[in-house]
């Protein structure tokens, strides 16, 4: 080797350590919390084939159990029941037990010109009388088995079902249960936080809102810079339209229109034979699945996209293997499917790209989006789902329909509802 030729490797090596050295040096950003920030997580949830009900029951209520006799509370965004849901949620450092605000909303979601937020409290605990603990009240361990299933498929594939012995392992139940998931970053419903519906209003949304357009939120120690707009890709997702044809003894199959502005889809189904549970989702990975019905960040849903775990938004059919819920006899099984849209995330002023100059951000808002819809495999679903007869959406106290109005069906807690298939969902989860 020259002189030369070592003399200028010797040059470029010091040019690289010295570029190196400049990246190392360069200064961390400083980056200051928001003054406000801004939570808005906007769902719609059906049951296919069904009609759309404004302010139906709970889930928990007409299953059997206890809570929210229908109407717009916070927290349905979160939930399954049917119906269009937006959560509200607003905190600000400038006034930490909570603050008034309003939210100054676009016309097109024809429910007035703005919607309140008021300071969360939080209800009264009941006081309870100790009492000796009793063999009744004592826990049973679990019992019986998780079988497995998973991926799109006409018949059951190699391999399948992975079969969790929980009487086995009490542990077992845990990790079966611990798979895929997202921690949550949405509002925390606690003191501090102001938020919409409340017990000032429970307007419901009306079928044909549309969130696209300019929004404000205004208030005591809110910034007054608090004005951002959402697009088409945030606007309310509608309903689901999935269809579903053959009998639980056969490959059912699944089919569904394209969600507009979805990014991903996933489908779980859950049943049981005996003391044996039941699952199948369509990831070609074996999860119980029961952490995804959620909203997930933008790179989660592409990761998990990437993995196979959730299905692409081309994605327009699925296949339930053969006869894997037929044992279940008349109990069935309960199908969910969610469509997740994009999450948006803006913040006021934008971060500098020097990374010298510090970040002190007003306020940000954080936009949630999904779809959510449910159906009883086996049954022949097909189509949107329809409008009641006589149901009236927009009303501001988010009420029951009145007694008379159409659509109420012998036999069904819900107006429009087949009481049957009612009853298929409670013996799934043994009500």
């Amino acid at each position: 080797m020259t002189t030369t030729l070592r003399i200028a490797r010797l040059a470029a090596a010091g040019s690289v350590a010295v570029l190196a050295a400049g990246a190392l040096a360069q200064p961390q950003q400083v980056v200051k919390p928001p003054i406000a920030q801004y939570w808005l997580d906007v769902a719609t949830h059906s049951m296919a084939g069904m009609p759309e009900l404004p302010g139906m029951p709970s889930l928990p209520s007409f299953m059997g159990g206890g809570g929210a006799t229908g109407g717009n509370h916070y927290g349905n965004a979160r939930g399954m029941t049917p119906g269009r849901w937006l959560d509200l949620a607003l905190h600000t450092r400038n006034k930490p037990a909570g603050t008034e605000a309003t939210h100054a909303i676009p016309a097109g979601m024809q429910m007035g010109n703005a919607l309140p937020l008021i300071p969360y409290v939080a209800p009264a605990r009941s006081v309870t009388t100790p009492h000796e603990p009793t063999e009744e009240g004592i826990p049973e361990p679990p019992k019986g088995r998780l079988l497995i299933y998973w991926g799109c498929s006409e018949t059951v594939r190699s391999g399948q079902p992975r079969v969790i012995d929980l009487a086995g392992d009490p542990r077992a139940f845990g990790r079966a249960f611990g798979g895929r998931y997202a921690p949550d970053r949405g509002a925390r419903v606690a003191p501090g936080y102001s938020i919409w519906p409340n017990e000032q209003n429970r307007t419901m949304v009306p079928r044909g809102a549309s969130l696209v357009g300019e929004h404000a939120i205004s208030g005591d120690g809110v910034p007054a810079s608090m004005k951002f707009a959402i697009g088409a890709a945030q606007d309310l997702m509608p309903p689901i339209e999935l269809s579903s044809s053959g009998a639980l003894a056969d490959s059912v199959a699944l089919q569904w229109t394209a969600v507009p502005n979805a990014r991903a889809y996933y489908l779980h189904a859950m049943g049981h034979a005996g003391s044996d549970m039941i699952l199948w989702s369509s990831a070609e990975t074996p999860d119980t699945g029961m952490g995804l019905f959620d909203y997930l960040p933008n790179a989660t849903i592409d990761r998990w996209v990437g993995e196979k775990a959730l299905l692409p938004p081309s994605t327009t059919r699925c296949a339930v293997p053969k006869g894997i819920f037929a044992s279940g006899g008349e109990s069935g099984a309960m199908l969910r499917m969610i469509a997740w849209g994009s999450e948006l995330n803006l913040a006021h002023p934008p971060r500098p790209t020097d990374r010298r100059i510090p970040w002190e951000p007003e306020w940000n808002v954080r936009v949630r989006v999904k779809a959510t819809t449910m159906a009883m495999l086996g049954a022949e679903i097909s189509g949107a789902p329809e409008q009641a007869p006589g149901t009236r959406a927009g009303r501001r106290d988010g009420g029951e329909p009145a007694s008379g109005e159409a659509g109420q069906e012998s036999g069904s807690l819900i107006p429009g509802v087949p009481g049957g298939a009612i009853d298929a969902i409670r013996s799934i989860f043994g009500r």
